[in-house]
C-alpha cells in the first residue's frame, strides 16, 4: 500500500503531465480534468470540444496516457470518467 507522500508525489507527477498537455487540448477548444488517482489508476474527464471528439479514445490513449506514464511511470492506466 502507497503511503500518503507517495500518493502525493504520484498526484503532483499527474497534474505536472495534464498541465503539459493542457495547451495543446485547449487548442482545440477542450481541457482536461483530473477526477482521482486510485490504484496506480488516473481517472480524468475530457472537456469541451475533447468530450465529444470522435478521436478522444486516440487522444486519450496515445497523447494522455503515455504522457501521464512518462510523468509518472509507477500509473498503469488512464481512464475517463464520464459525467
Amino acid at each position: 500500500m502507497k503511503t500518503d507522500l507517495q500518493h502525493e508525489e504520484t498526484v503532483t507527477k499527474v497534474m505536472e503531465a495534464l498541465e503539459s498537455i493542457r495547451p495543446f487540448l485547449n487548442r482545440d477548444g477542450g481541457d482536461i480534468e483530473l477526477i482521482d488517482v486510485r490504484d496506480n489508476k488516473v481517472f480524468v474527464k475530457l472537456l469541451g470540444n475533447c468530450s465529444g471528439c470522435p478521436v478522444n479514445f486516440s487522444t486519450m490513449k496515445l497523447g494522455v496516457e503515455n504522457t501521464i506514464k512518462q510523468f509518472a511511470p509507477e500509473i498503469l492506466e488512464v481512464t475517463s470518467v464520464e459525467e
